[in-house]
């Protein structure tokens, strides 16, 4: 697993108010600007902005660490007492991301790129 966690998403009501104030927070242009998703990079992370967030069930940030293996990664994280938020899935472009929960209820984003 990566040791540091390298992708933050969002989820958000109004795309065009939180991009401005993320533009302003981070002091960059976002890299990608569609309807469906904005982001950045700065300082080796992405941020990225998910407007349908709420409705895929984000409640607040969800933090993902990149991992070479998602799926053992998963299951390790299963066999430490982890649920499954949100199954390994294609999100497109090589990317696969999956979500598990800690004891707390508590996201934890995993992702792997081809």
């Amino acid at each position: 697993m990566s040791e540091q966690p390298t992708t933050i998403l969002f989820p958000v009501r109004d795309l065009a108010k939180t991009k401005a104030l993320f533009k302003a927070l981070l002091g960059v242009d976002p890299t990608s600007d569609e309807p469906y998703y904005v982001s950045f990079e700065t300082g080796g992370r992405h941020i990225g902005l998910v407007p349908n967030g709420h409705s895929q069930g984000m409640t607040g940030p969800v933090v993902y660490w990149s991992v070479d293996d998602i799926k053992g990664t998963v299951q390790t994280l299963l066999d430490a007492g982890a649920q499954v938020q949100q199954d390994v899935r294609n999100v497109g472009g090589g990317r696969m991301v999956a979500t598990v929960t800690d004891a707390d209820g508590n996201p934890i984003g995993l992702m792997q790129d081809s």
